[in-house]
């Protein structure tokens, strides 16, 4: 098995070959009998932490409001998330989780108290946004709860009642209080985030300290009934890989399911992050192959995980990803909202082939964050409402979710910039559980078209059954509440199939889903 797994690796690997001709030409291998992994739908999860514009004035108006709502989130966000399918959702943070006291969320809103959001703003939040009416959203999606407890300004207790407010269906002075609030029958909650970034905002510990206070807080997040909590072990800062030695060796396997990686894309730096517009092509450059970094440190941290679980059993868990600008001006500086282009489209088309390619550890993502803060989905100024490129990307790759990876081989030329160069496709392949395959592929060069020839080996496909593209004038198009539909989903004519060979030429800066049957 070690040895037709290291094969199957192989064959993953993007080759990027430069062509000697001046023509832009790829070639392609998709082994379609091959597949043995799956690409885990929870990749496509989602973030709404209390920052911004995301929950209040995004997600929540409230049950009075003039905008059309459920139970106080916005029909028309419901609609647009529930049609990308989100498999997860995670909730309250980031940073806040590890100052939110879920106590404080319950009961009648009119009596709950106020609290100063510090890390986000400085500004004053009313907690009319709780654990009941996350909970009720997770159930109107269809999505799993993500909820990342409080493990920085919180106790033992605190965290371990929560999970008991929310999953224990008996008698307990939880349980009594969850039924005097209005919820009968305990919520299904899978995915539990023990503390967040404990290295930085969670508590500035050490790993060592930080594994510590894991197995005590653990301990006490227990499986009441048939709730099975997915434990999740707040991870390392980007590429610290000694973090993630240090939780592998001190926390016993059976006691979490995942570490989580957190690493957002820069134009440049964290001090130079450049702007979500405006931008030259050498910032174009710069973010594409800073966001196709993670790669490194996907399998730098998953070779310190396969030294204590060879088997896999733990997921790395990237629950925080995406890109990071500078906010638009005029806006709150802790609100970090920036707009959305095309740039950010291919950036996010890159990372899914990636989280793909490495879908034996991957087992979860969420792209940050879902409305109005850094790569959203979706953008909202009063009553109106826009779908973001990256939004759009979400629709186009959702066929992936549950999928079997596919092998595939690429050679292609490559995209060159500031004495650096990047393979100018991107692409990942898989098979649905019907038997359809997807390809899909990102042409990352702003300029060329990129002609593709891919042999689709093991299959009785027959044609072309459905394609998409998603492309715009340049790579700095965005969507906005004037004009709503720059950037979005449409039908793609270029492809031909026929005898196992498929053919097409894809246009500069665009992303292609091909769907044979």
């Amino acid at each position: 098995m070690n040895t037709q797994r290291n094969l199957l690796a192989g064959l993953l690997l993007f080759v990027a070959i430069p062509f000697i001709s001046a023509q832009e030409k790829a070639q392609m291998v998709v082994n379609a009998d091959l597949g043995t992994e799956t690409i885990n739908r929870h990749i496509y999860g989602q973030f709404s932490e209390h920052l911004g514009r995301c929950i209040y004035d995004g997600l929540w108006v409230g049950e009075d409001s003039k905008i059309p709502n459920t139970n106080g989130v916005r029909n028309d966000i419901i609609a647009a998330l529930k049609h990308i399918n989100i498999p997860n959702l995670r909730w309250p943070g980031g940073c806040f989780a590890d100052e939110y006291h879920w106590r404080d969320g319950i009961g009648p809103r009119d009596q709950r108290p106020k609290m100063v959001n510090t890390h986000w703003g400085g500004v004053t939040e009313d907690n009319s946004f709780g654990t009941h009416e996350f909970l009720n959203l997770c159930e109107e999606l269809g999505t799993e709860p993500y909820i990342c407890g409080n493990m920085g300004s919180g106790s033992v207790e605190e965290m371990s009642k929560w999970v008991e407010y929310i999953t224990f269906d008996g008698e307990s002075p939880m349980a009594k209080l969850r039924k005097q609030n209005g919820r009968e029958k305990p919520w299904k909650v899978q995915f539990w985030g023990v503390g967040n970034e404990n290295w930085g905002c969670g508590g500035n510990m050490s790993p060592e300290g930080y594994a510590e206070n894991y197995r005590r807080y653990a301990t006490y997040c227990r499986n009441y009934g048939t709730n099975h909590l997915f434990k999740i072990a707040g991870g390392p800062n980007v590429d610290d890989y000694n973090w993630t030695s240090t939780l592998m060796k001190n926390i016993p396997g059976h006691m979490m399911n995942g570490i989580s990686l957190h690493y957002y894309t820069f134009a440049d730096s964290w001090t130079n992050k450049g702007n979500a517009t405006g931008f030259d092509d050498n910032e174009y450059f710069r973010t594409i192959e800073n966001a196709a970094h993670i790669e490194e440190l996907i399998e730098r941290h998953t070779a310190i995980m396969d030294q204590y679980d060879p088997e896999k059993r733990l997921g790395l868990i990237i629950d925080e990803w995406g890109a990071w600008y500078n906010v638009e001006p005029g806006t709150n500086p802790g609100f970090l909202y920036q707009q959305n282009t095309l740039r950010d489209a291919l950036l996010a088309g890159v990372s899914l082939n990636i989280f793909h390619k490495h879908c034996d550890r991957v087992k979860m993502a969420n792209i940050a964050q879902m409305v109005n803060v850094l790569q959203a989905m979706i953008l909202t100024e009063g009553e109106k409402m826009i779908l973001t490129p990256t939004y759009h990307v979400f629709d186009m790759y959702k066929v992936h979710q549950d999928a079997t990876l596919l092998p595939i081989e690429v050679k292609c030329s490559n995209y060159e910039r500031l004495g650096r160069s990047l393979p100018a496709v991107s692409a990942s392949a898989s098979k649905d559980k019907n038997g359809a395959i997807h390809i899909s592929l990102v042409n990352i060069d702003p300029a060329n078209d990129i002609e593709i020839s891919c042999a689709v080996r093991g299959t009785n496909a027959a044609n072309v059954s459905n394609a998409q593209i998603i492309t715009g004038e340049n790579v700095r198009a965005c969507n906005t509440f004037d004009k709503p539909e720059n950037v979005r989903l449409a039908n793609f004519k270029g492809a031909k199939y026929k005898n196992g060979e498929l053919t097409m030429k894809i246009p500069a800066k665009s992303l292609v889903t091909i769907e044979l049957k």
